[in-house]
């Protein structure tokens, strides 16, 4: 029992890293925006996170700085891909660059340093006392709540239940449309794109003031890269960029679990585990495209910049 509570415990702290991230990728696809950038946007959010709490230690003043900057480093990016019409592939993997490098040069000085805050474990009396699930489901940070919960929840009905939502998927589906509706589609793509980079910083500040409270030089592992194909394997819905967030994280933790527990299995292969996942969710989509090509269909204007006088 306690190892099933400890997997579980561990795959909600690690899944919340990228179910933040896989969050902010779908607000900027369901608007057509293609950000190749989360690798990038995760970096300095996680560096940004570290370097507040070393002046000030308050894990919440961390996390909002983190927030802020993955915010600016996206209306940047909606500027050059929104705005200018630059092509999104290459604007996004120049972000990540762009983010990895100045992240890793400005973090020496952090290097291998614990966080000096991180957000502590909120204990809610009596449902954490359930056995098995009370103590992996009821004793975790806050943000563990916003991500699994709140956000999504949020989302979901945001996307799904109002007109403004209704608005958000025509800019996506359809932006000539939209356009010709009244419906600003330059708008609502800059700033979304930005919303959604800016929940990117915020999984770095968490990454590094929650899930691991320290920083390295490529502390993000190619986190950002997953939550982009998580993106795509749960159709480009907020619930189900969860789930399968979740799903990464038992993953993660199973490979935790086993190198802990001196499984008969190398270690390399334990820490690839979440990396051999993400390859097996890219190949599924191919393979059930026919009977499910419904479901991990994409916004019909993904990647493609809108030019308003062409009708």
């Amino acid at each position: 029992m306690e190892l099933i509570t400890g997997i579980l415990s561990t795959a909600l702290l690690a899944g919340g890293v990228l179910a933040l991230a896989a969050l902010g990728e779908v607000l900027a696809e369901r608007v057509g925006v293609v950000n190749l950038g989360v690798e990038g946007l995760m970096s300095l959010g996680a560096l940004t996170g570290i370097a507040t709490v070393a002046a000030a230690p308050s894990p919440v003043l961390g996390f909002a700085a983190a927030l802020g900057v993955g915010f600016a480093f996206g209306c940047v990016f909606a500027a050059a891909t929104v705005l200018l019409r630059a092509n999104q592939v290459l604007c996004g993997l120049a972000l990540t660059l762009l983010g990895s490098g100045l992240a890793a040069t400005l973090g020496r000085s952090y290097a291998g340093a614990p966080a000096a805050a991180s957000f502590p474990r909120v204990v809610v009396p009596g449902l954490s006392e359930i056995p098995v699930l009370g103590p992996a489901l009821f004793s975790q940070n806050l943000l563990i709540y916003a991500i699994y919960i709140a956000l999504p929840v949020g989302l979901h009905l945001l996307l799904f239940k109002t007109r403004h939502g209704l608005n958000l998927r025509a800019v996506g589906e359809n932006p000539a449309a939209a356009d010709a509706a009244g419906i600003p589609v330059t708008a609502i793509r800059f700033w979304y794109v930005a919303l959604g980079s800016s929940l990117a910083g915020g999984a770095g500040a968490y990454l590094t003031l929650a899930f691991v409270p320290s920083w390295s030089e490529g502390v993000v592992a190619g986190r950002g890269w997953i939550a982009v194909a998580l993106v795509i394997f749960a159709g480009f819905r907020p619930l189900t960029a969860v789930a399968a967030a979740l799903l990464f994280g038992v993953v993660t933790a199973l490979g935790f679990v086993g190198q802990a527990r001196g499984w008969p299995v190398a270690p390399a292969i334990l820490s690839m585990l979440p990396y051999l996942g993400t390859v097996a969710f890219i190949i599924l989509p191919v393979v059930a495209w026919r009977r499910l090509r419904g479901w991990f269909a994409a916004p019909a204007a993904l990647g493609l910049p809108y030019h308003r006088d062409v009708r």
